[in-house]
């Protein structure tokens, strides 16, 4: 970025071209010493016109962020379905046209322009905008108050760490989207109450004699990763792999049916015990699996309930179904 003035500048100037101004002379002369005169003066506006697009000299930085987190609330307020799934694709919203901006280099030069106490503190107020609005969420869909205040710090802290680690990656050259699954998969699991009861933990058992293949493909491929191992005598050995929330689903035979209208073309019918994984991307994962060689047996489709559900075989002779939330419809 260029740190001489810009004779010739238009009068009339976008938002976009005064943030560049701004950020050029934060750069150069620090954010606290830069004045909101400085910055019209290099844009070539008047200090009136900088008030036509920002607040503050913060602003420059933030209104960006501030727009989208405007969509999110509004998002949040309105969303059918449950409370953790309309979080989660609030959260993922967040990325739509974000292009990179002047909050993503004041991010990566945040001590070279002499503004990281600020950030600090602009920051903690972003923070806790999200959490009051997943907080106000959660609550109307029924969660106690100590889990939804627990459920919406835990998210405004997964927003703002996507943007940062975001930005330090590269802003323009990766994905926002990326960085805030990851920061929603973080995220998630203080987002989905849980009921209280005499079972602490469901656990799978499945008899393998390829022991070595079937631990590979569903640690390493599947992607659960692993908690405990433990070996006996005469060769006896078992692999624990964790998989985030357990469920019990039991369906009756008429819910069976139509589960394999929806998700199969009617050539793979449901075993009486079949596992569900869900992904962040149903028909990645899937390819993944059928290259490290389960047999695909429905390929992915979209289902009445807003998921997109693939049928596979793997290791073992699981029955596997991958499912991926799309969250509420808009």
């Amino acid at each position: 970025m260029s740190t001489e003035p810009r004779a010739g500048r238009p009068k009339a100037s976008s938002r976009e071209t005064i943030a560049e101004a701004a950020c050029e002379l934060f750069l150069e002369r620090g954010y606290e010493q830069t004045s909101i005169s400085d910055i019209a003066r290099r844009a070539g506006v008047s200090r009136s016109s900088f008030f036509n697009y920002f607040s503050s000299k913060s602003d420059v930085l933030w209104a960006g962020l501030d727009e989208r987190l405007a969509t999110f609330e509004h998002r949040l307020e309105g969303a059918d379905g449950k409370g953790a799934a309309a979080v989660r694709a609030a959260t993922l919203a967040i990325a739509d046209s974000f292009a990179p901006d002047s909050l993503a280099l004041g991010i990566v030069n945040a001590t070279a322009m002499g503004l990281e106490a600020e950030y600090e503190r602009d920051a903690a107020l972003r923070r806790a905008r999200v959490a009051r609005a997943v907080a106000a969420r959660l609550l109307r869909d029924g969660a106690d108050r100590v889990g939804a205040e627990v459920a919406g710090a835990a998210w405004g802290g997964a927003v703002l760490a996507a943007i940062e680690a975001w930005a330090h990656d590269g802003a323009g050259r990766t994905s926002l989207a990326r960085f805030l699954s990851l920061a929603a998969d973080a995220a998630a699991p203080v987002s989905s109450a849980t009921v209280a009861g005499e079972v602490a933990q469901l656990r799978v058992v499945v008899q393998a004699a390829a022991f070595e293949q079937t631990l590979a493909f569903y640690r390493d491929v599947v992607g659960m990763p692993q908690a405990e191992a433990y070996e006996a005598e005469g060769g006896a050995r078992v692999a624990i792999l964790t998989a985030g929330r357990a469920t019990l689903e039991i369906a009756n035979p008429a819910q069976v049916e139509f589960i394999d209208r929806v998700e199969t073309d009617g050539d793979a019918p449901s075993d009486r015990i079949r596992l569900a994984f869900e992904v962040a991307d149903t028909a990645s994962a899937a390819s993944r699996l059928a290259d490290a060689g389960a047999e695909v047996e429905a390929s992915p489709r979209q289902t009445p309930w807003r998921s997109v559900n693939a049928r596979l075989r793997g290791p073992a002779g699981l029955q596997l179904t991958l499912f991926q939330e799309l969250g509420p419809a808009e």
